[in-house]
């Protein structure tokens, strides 16, 4: 395969995990919870020089006192290796050996690394070969035991640190910070070093095995061109901007999503993101059905890149249910979808399961936090009069919570929801007949979905939507997909054919006809977001410890890894600088934010700070969070 042009267009995502191409489900980061800290960062010191004398330099500190790694510090200058053709910077140096590890930057020259400029000729290409050789360092680190810390269980005044540590890839190809492709064309690598020591003294002779023999090598087998297999170099990034391209042409074609003839939908375990193993053992048949498109709804691509038809189905625009018996793999199917709009390393079995990069995942979440949200489309007349147009709650219900996550979604510009009813409040979703006619309807305040559904795909919104126990969404839906022991059947015909047959809900069709009502823009206030101890730490990729503020993010199912989170928790900071009174709704303020992060990439959030432990996400998932922050008076609507 050989490298033809540059078609692709947009960004690519990224990940972790085993092997070169990683493994279980994103979660846990490399490096521990990732702290920060609203206040000054201490400054960091600027020596440097020759590579030689950074050696002499770690000679001469062993057995000295813990803080005199301070003098190794290099934020600018660097300390430069000739021999090996890069560059190593140094942060702020842990303060003792339990510390969080130092951050490092090793920047290859261009014409040492030597890869050929048509592999990161685009944003695409760039982020996918980044990706690529995050996954070769990070294994690398696995295979020469360079992750391996160096201490005695129970002694104090062992030998301890020592390790180096990288960003753990997941499935996806997200753009991340840990190894980027310079607009020069030099290689940017960042990771940590646990600064080895015993007690409370330096172990300056380790040290210097680390930077003069470690990492050398590292750099030789990890970041240089003829170190590698160019041949699956260039799949791999190919590969990743065609599923760039089959998304990028899902609009034309009039689809939301594309799932392909032959991909692997299951994954290994819950825990475990890579695909389920097809292999029989002990004479037992594999239970992995690979997916097959329906001959009335499958559409083709042809590649530009891999010189290929690939086939599958293509999901239109409109109204789409997923039906089928309990444990027959609807909820697999959605799955794959609702990571769709990131690209996967190839051998993922989900390679080219694309969904529109405006989709977003629907969900009820009891007890979330709602601030200033105009829910009254679904839920109005609430007892004792409370305003359902300006709704806040620090303890939402499940009805008011997934009210407010489709009308978040949609003032976002969400053009896609994805909704699986398990996760759904029942009450929010369907009212039958026999309900409505022992409770009339002045009496209930809910709208339900059912009813608003239609309304939506008008104006060009778009669901697809999880069903298994109400068949009067057969009434509304454009296509019906069966899923039978993983197996994919269009049944749209059958579906509607039933629906004709029963009686129609008056109510529903009276409600379809009617608009749907008003998306209120709001404005965040930027003193809300100050962390009122000044500490901001990232324990999960579903939870951040906001001051002394938990924020639950487990209802956010398209963040995929921890270092997205770390980011996330970056630009929530970013939000204190919002003027007193500022009129910029929260569309436009992430609006401006992604539009730094295309020109300036990660790095706008980190302020040189040498941090590799960042994934970019996207404004949906950051707004999310935004809204999920128990603050008090945290938006205002714009009238």
């Amino acid at each position: 395969m050989s490298y033809r042009g540059g078609r692709g267009r947009g960004r690519g995502r990224g990940g972790r995990g085993g092997g070169y191409y990683g493994g279980s489900s994103g979660g846990r980061g490399s490096q521990g919870p990732q702290s920060f800290d609203s206040s000054t960062q201490p400054r960091t010191g600027d020596n440097g020089g020759t590579h030689s004398d950074f050696v002499e330099l770690l000679r001469r500190l062993d057995g000295k006192q813990y803080p005199a790694y301070h003098d190794i510090e290099s934020s600018t200058r660097g300390w430069v290796n000739n021999i090996e053709g890069y560059t190593l910077y140094i942060g702020r140096a842990q303060g003792d050996p339990y510390a969080k590890p130092t951050r490092c930057r090793v920047i290859v020259k261009g014409d040492t690394a030597k890869f050929p400029p048509v592999s990161h000729q685009n944003k695409v290409r760039s982020v996918a070969l980044g990706d690529y050789l995050n996954r070769v360092f990070y294994q690398s680190c696995k295979d020469m035991g360079a992750d391996v810390k160096a201490r005695e269980a129970g002694n104090w005044n062992g030998p301890k640190g020592g390790d180096i540590e990288i960003s753990r890839p997941t499935q996806h190809v997200i753009e991340q910070s840990a190894v980027r492709i310079l607009p020069n064309g030099d290689i940017c690598a960042q990771f940590t070093v646990n600064l080895p020591a015993r007690g409370r003294s330096i172990l300056g002779h380790k040290a210097v095995q680390i930077f003069d023999q470690t990492l050398p090598q590292l750099v030789q087998k990890s970041l240089i061109y003829t170190s590698l297999d160019a041949n699956v170099v260039t799949r791999h990034v190919l590969n990743v901007e065609d599923q760039e391209w089959v998304r990028s042409n899902l609009e034309i074609r009039g689809l939301v999503a594309f799932v392909p003839d032959g991909a692997i939908l299951p994954r290994m375990s819950g825990a475990d993101d890579r695909p389920m193993d097809e292999t029989v053992k002990d004479g037992e048949n594999s239970k992995l059905v690979r997916f097959h498109s329906p001959d009335t709804l499958r559409v083709s691509f042809d590649l530009p890149n891999m010189g290929k038809t690939l086939a599958g189905i293509g999901i239109r625009k409109g109204i789409t249910l997923i039906v089928g018996g309990g444990f027959h793999g609807k909820s697999t199917l959605l799955s794959a979808l609702q990571v769709g709009m990131y690209n996967k390393i190839p051998g993922d079995g989900r390679e080219f399961c694309v969904c529109s990069s405006t989709a977003v995942k629907i969900r009820s979440e009891d007890g979330r936090n709602v601030s200033e949200v105009n829910i009254s489309p679904f839920i109005s007349n609430l007892p004792f009069g409370k305003n359902t147009e300006c709704f806040a709650s620090p303890d939402a219900s499940g009805s008011t919570s997934q009210a407010t996550n489709i009308m978040e979604a949609l003032e976002m510009g969400a053009k896609t929801l994805l909704i699986d009813e398990d996760t759904c409040a029942t009450n929010f979703m369907i009212r039958d007949d026999k309900m409505m006619e022992l409770v009339h309807k002045d009496k209930e305040p809910i709208t339900p979905f059912l009813y608003k559904v239609k309304t939506l795909s008008k104006q060009g919104i778009s669901v697809i939507l999880v069903v298994g126990s109400c068949g009067d969404f057969f009434d509304v839906a454009d296509t019906t997909i069966l899923m039978d022991s993983y197996s994919c059947y269009d049944v749209t015909t059958r579906a509607k054919q039933i629906a004709a047959s029963r009686a129609t809900n008056n109510g529903a069709l009276a409600a379809s006809r009617a608009s749907f009502g008003n998306v209120t823009p709001r404005c965040p206030v930027g003193t809300a977001f100050n962390p009122n101890n000044g500490k901001i730490t990232v324990r999960s990729k579903a939870l951040i410890a906001y001051g002394d503020v938990e924020l639950d993010l487990s209802g956010l199912e398209q963040i995929v890894s921890k270092e997205q989170t770390n980011s996330i928790a970056l630009a929530l900071q970013r939000l204190t600088a919002l003027e007193n009174g500022s009129k910029m709704t929260i569309f436009q303020v992430l609006t401006q934010l992604n539009a730094l992060l295309d020109h300036e990439g990660l790095e706008a959030l980190t302020n040189g700070q040498f941090d590799g432990s960042l994934a970019r996400p996207r404004t949906f998932e950051i707004a999310g969070a935004i809204n999920r922050l128990r603050a008090n008076e945290s938006f205002v609507q714009l009238k």
